[in-house]
């Protein structure tokens, strides 16, 4: 079944590829943008949506590897399905160890780019779900105060109340008060929840 949330983007300098992947992707229930050039698609605010980019490897100006590595520094993870000319397989395989849902060479085959969409899709929605639950926790992380913050720190690096109470020179009821609080704060119900979302987020680095 088509996720008709999803936003397929077609970027290749080549019109008729961007016009028959446009009614392919439509007629299959998709939402399309097509964009002629790498440069066209930065020039937009990049997206922040369920989806993927089928891309074209070798375009005028900025290539489709340059775009990927682009993607990958501004923490823009839309996954990617490169398409190539026969001669350009090394590049593509390159492509994949950099993150690259798959590639495809010119001409290919409608429905195993439709697979390969719908994996994306799929692969793209996991991702976000992860981002935005790290993002939330951050936000509340801000909510702490300095005091819960120094807990917080204690207790994701295993610190027992009483070791945490020496650490900061205070009492332990008082470790054991900042500690509820900081639970209560960042909306877990548990030390393992707490450990697992403080590693998803890298905080501490």
């Amino acid at each position: 079944m088509t996720d008709r949330e999803a936003v397929v983007y077609v970027i290749d300098d080549d019109a008729s590829v961007r016009r028959s992947l446009s009614l392919l992707l439509r007629s299959a229930g998709y939402r399309v943008e097509t964009l002629l050039s790498a440069e066209e698609f930065l020039s937009k605010a990049l997206p922040d949506c369920i989806g993927c980019i089928i891309l074209d490897l070798k375009m005028p100006g900025m290539s489709g590897l340059e775009l990927q590595e682009c993607l990958g520094r501004a923490d823009r993870h839309l996954p990617i399905i490169f398409v190539t000319g026969h001669g350009d397989i090394p590049t593509g395989v390159q492509a994949i160890k950099k993150g690259a849902i798959d590639f495809l060479t010119k001409p290919f085959d409608d429905k195993q780019l439709l697979s390969l969409i719908e994996s994306a899709i799929k692969k793209c929605r996991q991702e976000k779900a992860v981002h935005d639950e790290v993002r939330d926790f951050r936000r509340r992380l801000k909510r702490l105060t300095q005091r819960e913050y120094e807990v917080y720190l204690q207790v994701i690096s295993g610190a027992l109340n009483k070791q945490i109470a020496g650490h900061l020179n205070i009492k332990e009821h008082t470790v054991k008060v900042h500690r509820g609080r900081v639970m209560q704060k960042l909306g877990v119900a548990s030390l393992a929840d707490l450990v697992r979302l403080a590693e998803k987020a890298k905080i501490p680095p």
